[in-house]
């Protein structure tokens, strides 16, 4: 049978960037447009084809989805195959075209960019119900739909929203709103801030299953202009009273998606990606992010597929394009500067880009069986790239921004924090797993001579003042948004993201031990600060870490003398670290020495003792 076309045009207000995350994204817009929900069937195929299936009157419908294509902003579509149903085929390309505004509002004319939506559709009935169908349901009633869709978009976009998220209804659990109000109002109580709690409360009381589904802190903390770590706490401390649940979501380092498990105990070291057909090491630097949801008792959030693979399923990704064996295509870009790299899921390795001012307007990157080049290409922000598949194969061309999105928190930044630990104390990995948690900042502390310190005043005296300087380490480090991970006798270890948080915690916890209050013993405090890489670990079903980091960072400790902070090499060539030591308002120097340390095969290490001006002479 003949296929019958249709070709839809808008005329829109807002811009191609403005309007592309709420356009590309296909599994809300076949939502919001009534397209049934569906599921997958069997496994994902070559370059990323599914099988997907669906019922609507009672019709079962199933087809073989290719992989979408795109080039953000302006242009997707796919094509589906119908193995069930009345259709035989279904080809979809959207194309956002930058056009100038001409609209007058009053006395105002608005030449703002806006954007001419062209929505082309192609179906190709399998049977004579498909014949009668096709006209009704597509021509008009998905017609009508779109339109309405559209507009919407182009209403939200203008108000700088990126995602239609707002519920028309939200159904709580019964008892659920007032356990919501009632538990939020109890936040406040204990101290929280009232307008955080406030948006969060509204935020689970009007957004739509797909938001709620995946709440991510720094992605709320830049919709509400709050500062991103104020926000992560408060979703920690909601989920201890009961009105969130935390998830653990993997991230592939491809395709940037993957499971959720609800605790560290449900994580593996090592996965497999069935979309990427890859498997890969997990790291809480870049595989692990925390996210949270509705608690059950609050609301019960399920959330359904409407369409599985559309563009903003993978934001990272500026262009996906499938090219058959032996042919090539040219497509215009727009990318933002940065480093990309180009893929494809059927040959190994890459091939990277970094885009600047100096960067080429005219590109062409193949794919070959023998290897990408090992060379980075430059290329300009808006250019012309050819495409060229030089294999026998079809392959799927996939050009990715390499920079993660930092709307991510990550399970390195989340388990270094005070909060955390206090609050999610029997959070760990399963015992014996060994997870990489990328680069952090470990210190250790001790007390000097605390042993003469019980015989002069006394053992429960000398017990209360080592308690209290506990209390003071843990202050300290939390306000520098560290972590306390345990104490051995006197010792306290602890980690941080960032050295010179480490170091001005250290600093001013020896001030204050040094100056206790009237009728308090002054107390000397030993630390040494090392950066490096971490492996997480379960000990004392507590998180912990270790590896030579660690090691060291004990080691240092031993070299302190009490009124300073021993640092390694990496430590004092931080950045931040050397602009808070040159900064001659903070009062503090360093001075350089070189020793060997036990453990590590006597080999001389380059060491900083940072320490108040008075204290040495040398810079």
């Amino acid at each position: 049978m003949r296929a019958f076309h249709y070709r839809w045009e808008f005329d829109l207000r807002s811009s191609p960037e403005q309007l592309w995350p709420l356009v590309a994204d296909t599994n809300r817009f076949n939502r919001d447009t009534g397209v049934p929900s569906l599921e997958s069937v069997g496994n994902v195929g070559v370059n990323g084809r599914r099988r997907l299936a669906l019922s609507t009157l009672g019709i079962p419908i199933e087809w073989e989805e290719q992989p979408f294509e795109w080039i953000r902003p302006f242009r997707f579509g796919v094509v589906r195959r119908y193995s069930k149903g009345p259709i035989a085929e279904l080809r979809v390309i959207a194309e956002l075209r930058p056009c100038e505004n001409s609209s007058t509002n009053g006395s105002e004319t608005d030449d703002s960019l806006g954007t001419k939506l062209i929505y082309d559709v192609s179906a190709t009935p399998r049977n004579i119900l498909g014949f009668v169908a096709i006209p009704i349901q597509i021509g008009i009633v998905t017609a009508r739909n779109f339109g309405r869709a559209f507009r919407h978009y182009d209403e939200l976009a203008q108000h700088q929203e990126t995602a239609a998220t707002l519920a028309a209804e939200v159904e709580f659990v019964p008892g659920g709103r007032s356990r919501l109000v009632t538990l939020g109002e109890k936040l406040v109580a204990e101290g929280l801030d009232e307008e955080l709690v406030a948006l969060l409360v509204d935020c689970l009381e009007n957004a739509d299953d797909f938001a709620v589904s995946r709440i991510r802190p720094y992605g709320l903390a830049k919709k509400w202009a709050q500062p991103p770590r104020s926000v992560l706490e408060t979703c920690l401390h909601a989920t201890r009273a009961g009105i969130l649940d935390l998830q653990w979501n993997l991230i592939c380092p491809m395709c940037r998606g993957g499971e959720a498990a609800g605790s560290l105990k449900d994580l593996h070291s090592e996965i497999h990606c069935p979309g990427c057909n890859i498997d890969f090491s997990v790291n809480f630097e870049q595989s692990v992010e925390l996210t949270f949801r509705p608690n059950p008792s609050i609301r019960d959030v399920e959330t359904e597929d409407f369409c599985i693979g559309g563009p903003q399923v993978t934001p990272h990704i500026a262009a996906q394009q499938l090219l058959p064996a032996h042919t090539a295509r040219s497509i215009d870009l727009a990318l933002e500067a940065g480093r990309y790299r180009l893929r494809t899921m059927r040959l190994p390795g890459w091939q990277l880009l970094r885009v600047g001012p100096t960067g080429n307007h005219l590109v062409t990157l193949r794919a070959a069986s023998a290897g990408w080049p090992a060379e980075e290409s430059v290329v300009a922000e808006r250019l012309q790239l050819e495409l060229a598949n030089q294999t026998n194969d079809e392959q799927l061309f996939i050009l990715e921004r390499t920079e993660w999105s930092d709307e991510a928190a990550t399970a390195a930044e989340v388990t270094a924090l005070q909060v955390f630990r206090d609050l999610f104390a029997s959070e760990a990995l399963r015992p014996g797993e060994q997870i990489s948690v990328g680069t952090l900042t470990v210190l250790f502390t001790d007390l000097k001579n605390s042993t003469r310190l019980y015989r002069e005043i006394g053992d429960a005296t000398a017990f209360g003042r080592v308690m209290n300087h506990f209390d003071v380490l843990r202050e300290v480090i939390a306000a520098e948004q560290g972590a306390l991970v345990k104490t051995i006798g006197d010792a306290v270890m602890a980690v941080f993201r960032r050295p010179a948080a480490a170091l001005r915690a250290m600093l001013h916890a020896q001030q204050r031990l040094a100056s206790p209050p009237a009728g308090m013993q002054p107390l000397s405090l030993k630390a040494g600060i090392h950066i490096g890489p971490c492996i997480a670990v379960t000990l004392n079903d507590r998180l912990d870490y270790f590896g030579s980091t660690v090691n060291l960072a004990a080691r240092l400790e031993g070299q302190s003398t009490g009124d300073d902070v021993v640092v390694s090499s990496a430590v004092y060539c931080d950045p931040e670290v050397r602009d808070f030591l040159r900064n001659a308002t903070n009062g503090f120097v360093a001075s350089r020495f070189e020793m060997p340390l036990k453990g590590f095969d006597e080999e001389c290490f380059e060491l900083w003792r940072v320490s108040r001006a008075h204290f040495t002479a040398t810079v």
